[in-house]
């Protein structure tokens, strides 16, 4: 089933339920597929791994909101935000652990002998496609310079 059916059966139950919250995500979500759609000007779904990168910029951004929100002691503000992040992220494939991550991105760097910072952009390509849509790119690039440094 494809992640647009998926999204228009949860509207449908967060609007029995009266879920504003869920609500709220999942228009925002049915929104930017659409403009990813369009902005493609086919009339094709999107590919599942451009779904993936959709979804995990809508965490960002509501994480960078919260945190925002709650720097500035708003959390009537700061709460449906991280409300919405749950409601996302039961679209996104599971998440790694940071250690899960490590011992990834250093098989990667066995395998092509990285040594240094230098190497840092050949390492991020290779695990930016092997762990794809299971771990935030910041994640994956802070343990890239930890252990090349």
């Amino acid at each position: 089933m494809s992640l647009s059916t998926l999204i228009m059966d949860e509207m449908k139950t967060a609007m029995r339920a009266k879920d504003t919250v869920a609500l709220e995500a999942l228009r925002a979500i049915k929104s930017e597929l659409l403009l990813a759609q369009t902005a493609t000007g086919s009339k094709e779904e999107i590919s599942e791994d451009d779904e993936v990168k959709l979804l995990q910029k809508l965490v960002k951004t509501r994480k960078e909101s919260a945190r925002i929100f709650t720097e500035q002691n708003r959390l009537d503000l700061a709460e449906p935000e991280l409300a919405q992040i749950a409601v996302i992220e039961k679209f996104l494939p599971a998440q790694l652990s940071e250690a899960e991550v490590e011992t990834v991105i250093a098989a990667i760097i066995a395998e092509t002998g990285a040594t240094g910072i230098a190497s840092m952009g050949k390492v991020m390509g290779l695990a930016a496609a092997k762990l794809g849509g299971t771990a935030e790119g910041k994640t994956i690039s802070t343990i890239v310079k930890k252990l090349l440094t």
